[in-house]
């Protein structure tokens, strides 16, 4: 990809994901835009890849998701799966299955022209002052130095941005996942699985159709040691229960969010934003990002666009308090859904009611 090509813009966006690309689109109404990730594009991020209805909503306002980046199973409804007790609940929670790559490259080709996309450069560090941002750029030779009114963090769940500007650090969680060929037929579910006997370092499993192949991911609490070997030892586990899982054909790791705390969630600080996981945007409960992401991402575009310098955050900060504020009150939910006597007592509550609460997860 190109270096940028002048030295001033009104927005710098650190980040190409979904809130990147909705706070590009939106800081564009108001000037020039570089949009900068740190991964060659179209990015790869490890994902399960699916849009819930807020998401599906969201989209819905300005554009139609293209069929050629939509998997089949197209709908896969979230199901809770109690493993050693073989409690099985479906609920009314419906997914679009989509190719994540493919999301993320048709979300950039909506920008407008007035933003500039650069790959395989970060935002190695910057400087405000009463005048704007100086933003330096690495980009794997000589570092750059560019200046901004405004610069938009939403570098994800280790997000230099927001490290940078003090907004404190935010434990994460491992995620492993491997695509697995898929011998057979699989139900249309989003499978979240809970089982036992993996330790107190394991958070749950879940299981995706994907086309041809499915997705089969562990996920476990920060500082668990030795991830890979319970994910292989969990891998086998549900390959013995389902044989339609057949080899795995690539295996991915990435990092989430550990929201635990309402000072999680951090807007920013002076003249730079924070959107996204970058900000703690994400839901403490299911994991579910996507949807926060383009929603706040969208929220700190509008807030640069409309307001000057510094009084850009303040607007951010009230457009998003109902985002937050919706994050503080799952957080009363977490301490009973992760604790043992409350994914037992899941398996006795209706499935009508499971359903119900799950959909405001």
């Amino acid at each position: 990809m190109p270096h940028a090509s002048t030295t001033h813009y009104d927005t710098i966006v650190a980040g190409a994901g979904p809130a990147g690309v909705m706070a590009a689109m939106n800081a564009a109404k108001r000037g020039p835009v570089l949009l900068v990730d740190s991964s060659a594009l179209p990015r790869d991020k490890s994902c399960g890849g699916m849009l819930n209805e807020y998401a599906q909503e969201f989209l819905a306002s300005f554009a139609d998701v293209p069929e050629d980046m939509i998997i089949e199973p197209v709908h896969v409804n979230f199901r809770y799966w109690d493993w050693d007790r073989g409690i099985k609940k479906p609920t009314q929670l419906r997914f679009l299955n989509v190719d994540r790559r493919k999301f993320d490259h048709w979300l950039v080709s909506l920008l407008p022209d007035s933003v500039e996309v650069v790959g395989s450069h970060a935002v190695q560090s910057f400087e405000q002052d009463t005048q704007g941002v100086t933003v330096t750029i690495k980009n794997g030779g000589a570092p750059e130095q560019l200046r901004c009114e405004n610069l938009i963090g939403c570098d994800g769940a280790r997000s230099a941005v927001r490290r940078t500007v003090g907004a404190g650090s935010i434990a994460n969680y491992v995620t492993l996942q491997d695509f697995v060929r898929v011998e057979g037929e699989l139900e249309p579910y989003f499978d979240c699985i809970y089982m036992r006997d993996i330790g107190d370092c394991y958070a749950y499993s879940y299981v995706v159709p994907k086309g041809d192949v499915a997705i089969v991911g562990s996920v476990y609490y920060p500082k668990t040691k030795r991830p890979y070997e319970k994910h292989d030892a969990t891998l086998e586990m549900l390959r013995r229960a389902m044989p339609q899982l057949g080899d795995t054909v690539k295996r991915e790791a990435s990092v989430a969010l550990s929201i635990r705390h309402a000072h999680d969630v951090a807007p920013g600080c002076g003249r730079v934003l924070l959107a996204g996981e970058a900000g703690g945007f994400m839901s403490p409960t299911s994991g579910e990002g996507i949807s926060y992401a383009m929603n706040t991402g969208a929220l700190a575009g509008m807030a640069v666009a409309n307001n000057s310098g510094e009084n850009a955050l303040g607007a951010f900060s009230r457009s998003s308090d109902h985002v937050a504020a919706n994050i503080r009150r799952k957080l009363r939910w977490l301490p009973f859904m992760e604790s043992s006597w409350g994914k037992y007592l899941a398996g006795f509550v209706p499935t009508a009611i499971v359903s119900r609460v799950t959909r405001g997860l």
